[in-house]
C-alpha cells in the first residue's frame, strides 16, 4: 500500500476530483506521502500527516492493492499474502484500518528480472492537418510501404497508428491536426535507420499538403527486453543491515508453497436493479492499471454493495474484451476480491516485451483503466 510514492492518498486516483480541491490554496494541491501504523495483534492503520495535501479513504488503498498485482496469491520472499481476505474498515478522516489479511508459505522460488537487447526501432510521426485526415493518412501510408517493400530488407516489424487529436473548424492550427505515427523494429540496426529516415522525409515535397512530422527522424535505437526468471530461494543469501553497520543473515523460511490458483470464490447474488442506461463505466467505477513485464493488469472496483452486486456478473472477461477490443486475440484472467469488491483482470501479452520495447502509445498501461472507465456499458439507473 505504501509502494509508488503518494497513490494511496489519492495520486492517480479513478476519483481524483474526491482528492484535489482547487479552491485551496496551493500547497493542499501537493499530495502527503502515505504512512503505515503497524500494530501487535497485524493489523495496520494506513494514515499521512496532519496538514499535507491528499486523502486516504478505502477508495484510495483500495486502488492500491489493485495496483499491479495478478491473483489472489500475492507472492514475497518471505510469505505470500492472500489479497482476498483483506478488508478495510474506515476509522475516521485520512484513517483506514486493514486486518483480516492472511498469508501462506512462500513460494520456493524468488522472482529475478532479466534484461537483454531486443532489436532496434525507430519512430515517425507525420502530422496531417485540416481536411480528408483519411486520405492523407492512407496516401502517406502507401508511400512509405512502397518505399519500405522496394528496399532489400524491409524491418521485420512495421506498426502504424492513426491518432484523431483534429477538430473540425479548429481555433488553433495544432487543434486541426492529426498524428499518424508509425514504429518499426528489426534486429539488424540498418533495417531501422536510415532506409526508414529516407523513405519517411524524401517525398516530403512530393506528398500530401501540409506534409511535416513532429521531430526529423533518426537513425534508430536499441530497445531493451525485462523478462522474469525464477531461482531456488534457498540460494539466494538474505541479509539485513542494521543502522550501526552490522550484517544479520536471515535464513530461508523452512516451509514452502507452491503458488496455486485459489480457485472459484463465489458471488455475490445478482441485484434487481431495473432499467438501465448507456454510460461510461467510470460513472459507478474506479480503476487501476499496471505492467508486469510484457503483461498488463486493470482492477476495477466500486464503492458500494448494490454496486458491487451488478459489478461481479456485468464485468466479465467476455464484456472486457468488448470494451477493450485490443484485448481480444490475448489472453485474459479474471480475478474476483469480493472483501474489496473489485475485480482484477490479467492481460498477456498487451504490452509486447515491455516497457522498454515502447510497442504501445501507453508502453506501462498506466492510463488502461481510465480507457476502460471511458467506455460505455449499460448500467442500473439506480446505480447512477
Amino acid at each position: 500500500v505504501l509502494e509508488c510514492g503518494t497513490q494511496a492518498t489519492g495520486g492517480n486516483y479513478a476519483f481524483f476530483g474526491d482528492v484535489f480541491d482547487r479552491s485551496r490554496e496551493r500547497s493542499k494541491t501537493r499530495l502527503g506521502f502515505p504512512l503505515a501504523e503497524l500494530h501487535a495483534d497485524g493489523t495496520a492503520v494506513i494514515t499521512k500527516h496532519p496538514g499535507t495535501g491528499g486523502r486516504v479513504d478505502t477508495g484510495t488503498v483500495t486502488a492500491q492493492l489493485l495496483y499491479e498485482t495478478g491473483p489472489p496469491r500475492y507472492a514475497g520472499p518471505d510469505v505470500t499474502a492472500r489479497l482476498d481476505t483483506v478488508r478495510l474498515t474506515c476509522e475516521g478522516p485520512d484513517r483506514v484500518r486493514i486486518s483480516g489479511v492472511r498469508g501462506e508459505a512462500p513460494p520456493p522460488t524468488l522472482k529475478a528480472g532479466v534484461t537483454r537487447i531486443g532489436g532496434w526501432r525507430n519512430e515517425v510521426v507525420f502530422v496531417l492537418t485540416g481536411l480528408d485526415v483519411e486520405a492523407k493518412a492512407a496516401l502517406v501510408r502507401e508511400q512509405m510501404e512502397d518505399a519500405l517493400s522496394a528496399a532489400k530488407s524491409r524491418p521485420a516489424e512495421v506498426r502504424w497508428e492513426l491518432v484523431r487529436t483534429d477538430r473540425p473548424d479548429a481555433d488553433t492550427q495544432e487543434r486541426a491536426s492529426a498524428l499518424l505515427r508509425l514504429v518499426v523494429r528489426d534486429a539488424d540496426p540498418a533495417n531501422v535507420g536510415r532506409l526508414v529516415s529516407g523513405a519517411a522525409i524524401e517525398p516530403a515535397l512530393g506528398s500530401i499538403p501540409g506534409f511535416h512530422v513532429t521531430a526529423p527522424p533518426g537513425k534508430g535505437a536499441p530497445y531493451g527486453v525485462f523478462e522474469a526468471a525464477y531461482v531456488d530461494a534457498s540460494e539466494v543469501e538474505h541479509v539485513a543491515v542494521l543502522p550501526d553497520g552490522e550484517r544479520v543473515r536471515v535464513p530461508h523460511p523452512a516451509a514452502t508453497r507452491p503458488l496455486e490458483p485459489v480457485g472459484e470464490i463465489a458471488l455475490p447474488p445478482p441485484g434487481s436493479h431495473g432499467p438501465t442506461r448507456g454510460a461510461p463505466l467510470g460513472t459507478v467505477a474506479g480503476a487501476r492499471s499496471g505492467d508486469k513485464g510484457g503483461d498488463a493488469n486493470v482492477g476495477v472496483w466500486v464503492r458500494s454493495e448494490e454496486a458491487w452486486r451488478w459489478l461481479a456478473h456485468a464485468l466479465t472477461v467476455e464484456r472486457l474484451r468488448e470494451l477493450l477490443p485490443e484485448t481480444a486475440a490475448l489472453p485474459v484472467t479474471r480475478h474476483v476480491l469480493p472483501n474489496l469488491r473489485a475485480v482484477n483482470f490479467v492481460i498477456e501479452g498487451l504490452l509486447g516485451e515491455g516497457v522498454a520495447s515502447r510497442a504501445r502509445f501507453d508502453p506501462q498501461a498506466k492510463a488502461l483503466g481510465e480507457w476502460l472507465r471511458s467506455r460505455h456499458i449499460d448500467i442500473p439507473e439506480v446505480l447512477l
